[in-house]
């Protein structure tokens, strides 16, 4: 396998400037701060192959739904993070002679991203100047993101260069279905210290805000020339000397401000320009440190330390370097979109990934109140999943796969229609936030309006089968997504029983008030029930390594397939994704991600080992892993198996999952709710956390190719370091009153 990138703990560098791997690179260079962020590219010309990507937190556009056939309930639109203004564009001259790195001879190239600081640094050389550029995204200020440039003569000649620095408005989406752009330009101005251009998102059709974003420029150094103002474009000219000795900065400091935080253009130019004179009475040491503070804090709650492989060391940091850069609880406003702020690809800002992915990380590494404003998300659009479930003539709230506002704004049927699922892992979001903080308030609160309507969807959407007398689900797509239209998903119907069993067993616990605004029948109540009763799950016997063992079936004719594993498949059709068609990958057995694994991921102890270990050894083998959210699962569930080489086998496909490109889907940005998986394989896989009546469990193990690892955690008010090497465990309490552990399998006070 090839990488780019050099393995470091702290790093991710290259010195090999590849066009063919531009748009990689670019990926896994991204830069964010929960409010706004970008993809890696190249700030001055670049004429090679480039995806240019800039997006700000909550701004997003309804893309006309594109269909050749429309069917009832279709969303109208596919919400989308839009590309925003480009405010770091640039174009650079040495004597008049244009930078573009796709066309330069280019000397001593190198590219590193310090994840420890959270700084990009580019290094470079042409024409005889030496270039080292560094970007930030402020993670101390969030309107703020800043170039600091170095300039140094190497061949012992003077030089000049011709910095033009551009805000371009005229931007737009590779993914647009129309070929639209979404941005109009309200005002532009050049000003004597700064200059900024105000834009709008295009009127829509669809009742949904119209977003405003401001982007303002000012600068330290250099020789201002001149500026110019064209229709969707503001431009500040420098120039700058380069000696023959010592080397000379430039900077480029640009504040954002948006109608998400001020409601008038007037009011969110003003403040842009009270920012920018703010930022600018500070040198970029003082904006710096702000900066690196901010990001040591963030790695001292939640850094992972594994000794003895540095590449598994370099996977989980990058990973949470991109979860924090993409959402850290902020603002409750937001969600955790699955490209974050590195690509276009998906569309919407919340996906059921965070629900169960990216709430089990934030449960363990930061303040629980992060994930009651990720709770509180989903009941603020709790009006929305209602208008969804409607628009499927059913009853409750169904959430939508892709949205912004609640209301579901993806277009893909079997996706929009049968990817129902998800509605089961809001709820589950809630059961775990419960079960690990110990915390029901929300659950007999606001909770309680989106659990319980999340039953009535599920008793409203089964159907009762008279010749089997059992209750049945057809006509959806699993977690599997190589399998549309199924009936009697085992994962979907499981997890529908369990959601109307949990809705039953807290009934008597949530609060009158809510009671009363639920207004349940004892009639429902008698209606769930049977469906707890009754609900049909597939099982069946197969073969597996020459014994016969039970296992649940994924779905109603899965057995029927023609059951070759993924092993004997050739390397060259692999992923089947980019090499089959459609139809031959809806009638093959390979499994995209876990499905009827995944109930047994959510609930290890609901299941026993056998029942584990027959399904674990009967699906893995076809599944192919072409989901990013896929190896963690399995790494997981073959942790609590023993199996310990195949959970380190899929953790490190987890934790190296864009670093290596597994997928070949990088490119076009990286899985950002999929990164959350390397920390729960490394906690609840190789650790063994589990939250069992309230009492902490830790069961670890030491994989073979590590000499030991540590991790913090976040418990009931409690923050403990667990460190793992060949002797043995130790667990220590950092902060909070003294607590009882289980620690495998015997109870460890901790003072």
């Amino acid at each position: 396998m090839k990488r780019i990138f050099e393995v470091n703990p702290w790093t991710i560098t290259s010195h090999d400037l590849n066009p063919a791997d531009k748009r990689l690179q670019e990926s896994m260079t991204s830069l964010g701060n929960e409010y706004m962020g970008m993809r890696g590219m190249f700030e001055e010309t670049y004429s090679g192959d480039t995806l240019q990507g800039i997006y700000v937190g909550g701004v997003w556009f309804p893309d006309k739904t594109r269909v050749g056939w429309w069917k009832n309930g279709y969303p109208l639109y596919f919400g989308k993070a839009i590309n925003a203004l480009n405010y770091f564009k640039a174009e650079i001259k040495v004597d008049s002679q244009l930078v573009d790195l796709a066309k330069n001879d280019v000397k001593d190239f190198e590219i590193s991203l310090d994840m420890q600081k959270g700084i990009l640094t580019r290094t470079f050389t042409v024409f005889g100047v030496k270039f080292v550029v560094k970007r930030l995204i402020s993670a101390a200020m969030k309107e703020l993101a800043t170039l600091h440039y170095t300039f140094e003569a190497v061949d012992g000649r003077e030089h000049t260069v011709s910095y033009d620095a551009m805000i371009d408005a005229d931007v737009m989406n590779e993914d647009s279905n129309y070929d639209e752009k979404f941005w109009q330009v309200l005002d532009a101005r050049n000003e004597a210290d700064s200059s900024f251009i105000a834009t709008q998102t295009i009127p829509n059709d669809f009742g949904v805000p119209q977003f405003t974003v401001v982007a303002r420029q000012s600068f330290v150094g250099g020789d201002k020339t001149g500026q110019v103002k064209q229709d969707k474009e503001v431009t500040d000219r420098f120039t700058i000397k380069v000696p023959v000795k010592g080397s000379v900065i430039f900077e480029k400091r640009v504040v954002v401000t948006t109608s998400r935080d001020y409601t008038t253009t007037a009011e969110i130019v003003a403040a842009g320009q009270k920012l920018t004179e703010q930022v600018q009475k500070q040198g970029y040491g003082e904006i710096y440190e702000a900066h690196v503070q901010e990001w040591a804090a963030r790695w001292e709650k939640a850094d992972v330390k594994i000794m003895g492989d540095d590449a598994a060391q370099q996977g989980i940091r990058f990973n949470l370097f991109q979860l924090f850069s993409t959402y850290y609880g902020n603002d409750p406003r937001l969600n955790i979109g699955p490209k974050g702020f590195t690509g276009e690809k998906y569309g919407g800002a919340t996906y059921w990934d965070t629900e169960a992915f990216a709430i089990p990380v934030y449960l363990g590494v930061a303040d629980p109140k992060v994930t009651r404003s990720l709770l509180q998300y989903r009941f603020d659009q709790l009006d929305g999943a209602f208008h969804n479930a409607k628009q499927q003539g059913l009853k409750g709230a169904l959430y939508p796969m892709v949205t912004f506002d609640g209301i579901e704004s993806h277009n893909e049927w079997e996706i929009t229609f049968e990817e129902i699922h998800r509605n089961s892992t809001i709820a589950y979001a809630i059961y775990n936030y419960t079960n690990i903080t110990g915390d029901h308030s929300w659950l007999d609160g606001d909770g309680a309006q989106v659990l319980y309507n999340i039953a009535r969807f599920w008793a409203d959407r089964v159907h009762y089968s008279a010749r089997k007398d059992q209750y049945m689900i057809h006509g959806v797509t699993g977690p599997n997504e190589y399998e549309n239209n199924v009936n009697n998903n085992f994962y979907t119907n499981w997890m529908a029983k369990w959601v109307l069993q949990y809705a039953l067993e807290h009934y008597d616990e949530i609060n009158a008030d809510e009671k009363t605004k639920l207004a349940i029948t004892p009639a429902e109540l008698t209606k769930w029930q049977q469906i707890v009763d009754k609900m049909y799950l597939p099982q069946a016997d197969v073969e597996i390594n020459g014994q016969t063992k039970h296992i649940f079936e994924q779905h109603d004719t899965f057995l029927d397939k023609d059951l070759t594993p993924a092993a004997e498949l050739d390397p060259a059709i692999r992923p089947i994704n980019q090499n089959w068609s459609w139809d031959r990958i809806l009638r093959s057995p390979y499994i995209k991600q876990s499905d009827a694994l995944h109930a047994m991921f959510y609930f290890p102890d609901s299941f026993t080992e056998e029942e584990k270990r027959n399904n674990y050894e009967f699906y893995e083998p076809l599944t192919v892993h072409e989901s990013s959210l896929s190896p963690s699962v399995h790494s997981i569930l073959a942790a609590d198996l023993k199996m310990e080489d195949k959970a380190v086998e899929m953790y490190e496909r987890a934790a190296r999952l864009d670093l290596d490109n597994y997928n070949n889907d990088t490119s076009d940005g990286l899985h950002i709710t999929a990164m959350t998986g390397s920390w729960l394989a490394i906690v609840q896989g190789f650790a063994g956390m589990r939250v069992r009546d309230g009492q902490l469990h830790l069961a670890p193990f030491l994989p073979k190719k590590w000499t030991g690892y540590s991790f913090r955690l976040v418990f009931r008010g409690h923050v403990l370091e667990v460190q793992v090497d060949a002797k043995d465990t130790d667990v220590k309490l950092i902060s909070g009153e003294p607590l009882t552990i289980d620690l495998s399998g015997e109870k460890v006070q901790l003072k």
